[in-house]
């Protein structure tokens, strides 16, 4: 969430900047909420204060055996004004902190301005496009024959977008998990397994809700008022919540590993057929709490953790800096890790990297204190690491033989009791 007193002291200027994330942001209303609360706030602090006055002069008086029935009459008229007020500032303060919190977060200065994701920034690439010597497959038409996903299982247990992972494809997939933690592990990050069911002041928290309510899925019943993660960010930004950091614990970098689920993954075509797109998938995730002096290096660090993953999986893949117009809300900062995936002939995001700065610590009053001084906001920082969905479609699709074979990268042969290839049945 965005501080009232920023866009109170520059309205134009933080307008011009949340437009560049939406064009339908008006600050007008949101500044004319700000300025009647401020009225009203000082309206109940005089009649306060008057009747803090009369009070006392009905002390003195009935000290003095005087009648005070008058003034008591004018405490009483003053008590009914200020329940009003206070009523109407109840109001006012909900409806400001609605639409304050359905502003995204403002850009850095330094992402380029388009609200088109084809003017994304290709800021680095590793490796090369394979080029192929035979007919490649995609990953469905390889699994015909390896057998690694359930398609049909899974949309019957749970309907499309919800697949079961079978026999290798279960190992493969817990292998490519265990070893991207080891990777973070070796990188200074704690690991946690946080819930997977979160309250609604978590999703607020975050920056999902009220927003993104109608992409979550969510329980309702008479004991619980639960939402399922779309991503352990959400969890994890919450272990702090309403919390103050001594300044030495920071930063604080964590990882973990969750399912995803979303709703708005049912979207897909034929191109996006099998683990491309899906209600749930699998992902580690890394998150960061910073001193705001610190997050640019950390959000490297998280960069470089995510970078040696791919890079010791031998993928091609290419860094791009998004747009202001294609950043999540909550970031001031997104850089998103895309491999290459021949099947689909395109890039898929696997990680996408995010510098939050307060925004969310400010939904969630996580804060920090320097010695004995007023706690301030930390920065929150957010990076997939990685999701293996498409993680495991550019394995497959990259490392696949003419024979319908995939050989697999020596890093994880040590989590698969060496096995080095997935052969056809």
């Amino acid at each position: 969430m965005l501080d009232i007193k920023l866009i109170r002291n520059n309205q134009d200027a933080v307008e011009k900047k949340l437009k560049t994330k939406d064009p339908e942001v008006h600050l007008v209303p949101i500044a004319a909420l700000d300025e009647r609360m401020r009225v009203v706030k000082m309206n109940v602090e005089e009649l306060k204060a008057s009747r803090n006055h009369l009070s006392k002069e009905i002390g003195e008086r009935k000290r003095e055996k005087k009648d005070t029935t008058e003034l008591m009459q004018e405490v009483a008229g003053l008590g009914d004004k200020i329940a009003i007020l206070d009523h109407e500032l109840v109001a006012l303060e909900k409806e400001l902190n609605l639409k304050l919190s359905c502003l995204p977060n403002i850009p850095d200065d330094d992402i380029k301005i388009s609200l088109d994701p084809k003017d994304n920034v290709c800021i680095k690439t590793f490796g090369e496009k394979r080029e192929f010597a035979f007919t490649f497959k995609n990953h469905v038409e390889l699994n015909d024959r390896l057998g690694l996903f359930d398609f049909k299982r899974g949309a019957k247990i749970s309907g499309s977008g919800w697949p079961v992972y079978r026999n290798l494809g279960a190992r493969l997939e817990w292998a490519l998990l265990n070893y991207m933690i080891d990777i973070h592990l070796e990188n200074g990050f704690e690991m946690c397994l946080p819930p997977h069911l979160v309250r609604p002041e978590i999703m607020y928290g975050s920056g999902q809700l009220p927003k993104f309510e109608k992409q979550l899925f969510k329980i309702h019943d008479e004991d619980y008022n639960l939402y399922l993660i779309p991503t352990s960010e959400i969890a994890l930004n919450g272990l702090y919540y309403d919390e103050i950091f001594k300044e030495e614990e920071l930063p604080k970098k964590l990882v973990s590993y969750t399912p995803c689920f979303r709703r708005e993954a049912g979207a897909a075509g034929s191109s996006e057929r099998g683990l491309i797109r899906m209600h749930q998938f699998n992902k580690v995730e890394m998150f960061c709490f910073t001193k705001p002096d610190q997050s640019e290096a950390v959000f490297n660090q998280m960069m470089a953790s995510a970078e040696t993953i791919l890079q010791g999986l031998n993928l091609h893949y290419r860094n791009m800096l998004l747009v202001t117009g294609d950043m999540s809300f909550q970031a001031a900062k997104t850089v998103d890790i895309e491999v290459y995936l021949p099947g689909q002939n395109r890039y898929y995001e696997v990680s996408s990297v995010s510098n939050c700065t307060d925004f969310q610590a400010r939904r969630s009053q996580t804060r920090y204190r320097h010695k004995e001084e007023k706690p301030e906001f930390v920065h929150t920082l957010n990076g997939s690491g990685l999701a293996t969905s498409r993680l495991m479609v550019a394995l497959l699709e990259n490392n696949q033989n003419e024979d319908g074979s995939v050989t697999l990268p020596v890093v994880l042969h040590r989590y698969l009791n060496g096995m080095k290839e997935l052969t056809p049945v």
